[in-house]
Protein backbone atom coordinates (compact mmCIF):
# COMPACT_ATOMS: atom_id res chain seq x y z
CA UNK A 1 0.00 0.00 0.00
CA UNK A 2 1.33 3.43 -0.95
CA UNK A 3 1.83 6.00 1.77
CA UNK A 4 1.25 9.68 1.18
CA UNK A 5 2.42 12.71 3.09
CA UNK A 6 -0.51 14.71 4.45
CA UNK A 7 0.07 18.47 4.67
CA UNK A 8 -0.09 19.59 8.29
CA UNK A 9 -0.16 23.39 8.29
CA UNK A 10 -2.42 24.33 5.39
CA UNK A 11 -3.72 27.50 7.06
CA UNK A 12 -0.21 29.03 7.46
CA UNK A 13 0.76 31.45 4.68
CA UNK A 14 4.17 31.18 3.01
CA UNK A 15 6.76 33.67 4.22
CA UNK A 16 8.80 35.45 1.54
CA UNK A 17 10.81 38.17 3.31
CA UNK A 18 11.48 37.37 6.96
CA UNK A 19 8.12 37.24 8.75
CA UNK A 20 6.28 38.98 5.85
CA UNK A 21 3.87 36.87 3.78
CA UNK A 22 2.99 37.39 0.12
CA UNK A 23 -0.36 38.98 1.06
CA UNK A 24 1.30 41.42 3.46
CA UNK A 25 3.97 42.30 0.88
CA UNK A 26 1.35 43.07 -1.76
CA UNK A 27 -0.59 45.24 0.73
CA UNK A 28 2.56 47.21 1.61
CA UNK A 29 3.52 47.51 -2.07
CA UNK A 30 0.09 48.97 -2.88
CA UNK A 31 0.36 51.34 0.10
CA UNK A 32 3.82 52.49 -1.05
CA UNK A 33 2.50 53.23 -4.55
CA UNK A 34 -0.43 55.23 -3.16
CA UNK A 35 1.90 57.14 -0.79
CA UNK A 36 4.25 57.92 -3.72
CA UNK A 37 1.31 59.29 -5.73
CA UNK A 38 0.22 61.36 -2.72
CA UNK A 39 3.75 62.79 -2.45
CA UNK A 40 3.62 63.94 -6.09
CA UNK A 41 0.07 65.34 -5.90
CA UNK A 42 -0.28 67.02 -2.49
CA UNK A 43 1.63 69.63 -0.49
CA UNK A 44 3.72 68.35 2.42
CA UNK A 45 1.21 68.74 5.29
CA UNK A 46 -1.58 67.00 3.36
CA UNK A 47 0.92 64.35 2.19
CA UNK A 48 1.92 63.55 5.80
CA UNK A 49 -1.74 63.24 6.84
CA UNK A 50 -2.61 60.99 3.90
CA UNK A 51 0.56 58.91 4.36
CA UNK A 52 -0.15 58.28 8.05
CA UNK A 53 -3.75 57.32 7.26
CA UNK A 54 -2.65 54.94 4.49
CA UNK A 55 0.00 53.38 6.73
CA UNK A 56 -2.51 52.77 9.52
CA UNK A 57 -4.98 51.17 7.10
CA UNK A 58 -2.30 49.02 5.42
CA UNK A 59 -0.86 47.80 8.74
CA UNK A 60 -4.39 46.98 9.90
CA UNK A 61 -5.16 44.98 6.77
CA UNK A 62 -1.76 43.28 6.81
CA UNK A 63 -1.38 42.23 10.45
CA UNK A 64 -4.70 42.38 12.35
CA UNK A 65 -6.67 39.16 12.74
CA UNK A 66 -10.16 38.89 14.21
CA UNK A 67 -11.34 35.41 15.25
CA UNK A 68 -8.28 33.91 13.51
CA UNK A 69 -9.36 35.50 10.21
CA UNK A 70 -7.37 38.11 8.33
CA UNK A 71 -8.88 41.58 8.64
CA UNK A 72 -9.88 41.78 4.96
CA UNK A 73 -12.07 38.67 5.32
CA UNK A 74 -13.66 40.19 8.42
CA UNK A 75 -14.45 43.40 6.48
CA UNK A 76 -15.91 41.39 3.58
CA UNK A 77 -18.12 39.44 6.00
CA UNK A 78 -19.18 42.69 7.65
CA UNK A 79 -20.23 44.23 4.32
CA UNK A 80 -22.05 41.06 3.35
CA UNK A 81 -23.95 41.04 6.64
CA UNK A 82 -24.87 44.71 6.32
CA UNK A 83 -26.07 44.27 2.73
CA UNK A 84 -28.11 41.10 3.32
CA UNK A 85 -28.86 40.51 6.98
CA UNK A 86 -30.50 37.22 7.82
CA UNK A 87 -32.88 37.87 10.68
CA UNK A 88 -34.33 34.72 12.16
CA UNK A 89 -37.33 35.11 14.46
CA UNK A 90 -38.65 32.32 16.63
CA UNK A 91 -42.40 32.32 17.12
CA UNK A 92 -42.97 31.22 20.70
CA UNK A 93 -46.79 31.05 20.56
CA UNK A 94 -48.32 27.59 20.48
CA UNK A 95 -51.13 26.72 18.10
CA UNK A 96 -53.60 23.84 18.55
CA UNK A 97 -51.85 21.93 15.74
CA UNK A 98 -48.58 21.98 17.68
CA UNK A 99 -50.10 19.80 20.41
CA UNK A 100 -50.16 16.73 18.17
CA UNK A 101 -47.80 15.69 15.40
CA UNK A 102 -49.21 13.24 12.89
CA UNK A 103 -46.97 10.94 10.88
CA UNK A 104 -48.52 10.14 7.49
CA UNK A 105 -47.91 6.84 5.68
CA UNK A 106 -44.97 6.99 3.27
CA UNK A 107 -46.50 5.17 0.29
CA UNK A 108 -50.03 4.92 -1.08
CA UNK A 109 -49.42 1.51 -2.72
CA UNK A 110 -48.70 -0.27 0.55
CA UNK A 111 -51.54 -1.44 2.80
CA UNK A 112 -53.01 1.40 4.77
CA UNK A 113 -51.08 1.76 8.00
CA UNK A 114 -52.62 3.47 11.00
CA UNK A 115 -51.45 7.02 11.48
CA UNK A 116 -49.21 7.39 14.50
CA UNK A 117 -50.01 10.30 16.77
CA UNK A 118 -47.43 11.42 19.32
CA UNK A 119 -48.42 13.72 22.12
CA UNK A 120 -46.04 16.08 23.88
CA UNK A 121 -46.24 14.06 27.10
CA UNK A 122 -44.77 11.08 25.23
CA UNK A 123 -41.90 13.16 23.89
CA UNK A 124 -39.94 13.05 27.14
CA UNK A 125 -40.29 9.27 27.26
CA UNK A 126 -39.10 8.91 23.65
CA UNK A 127 -36.13 11.16 24.40
CA UNK A 128 -35.24 8.94 27.37
CA UNK A 129 -35.39 5.84 25.16
CA UNK A 130 -33.09 7.47 22.60
CA UNK A 131 -30.69 8.77 25.27
CA UNK A 132 -30.37 5.34 26.91
CA UNK A 133 -29.90 3.70 23.48
CA UNK A 134 -32.89 1.43 23.97
CA UNK A 135 -32.04 0.11 27.45
CA UNK A 136 -35.12 1.87 28.84
CA UNK A 137 -38.10 0.27 27.10
CA UNK A 138 -40.85 2.65 28.12
CA UNK A 139 -44.50 1.74 28.53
Amino acid sequence: MQQFTVPQFIDVENKIIGPITVRQFVIFLGAAIIIALAYRLFDFSLFVTVAVLILVVSVTFAFVKINAQPFHLFVLSLFQTVRRPKTRVWNNRLTPLDDMIAVAPTSTTSPVAPTKIFKKSRLAELALIVDTKGKYKGE
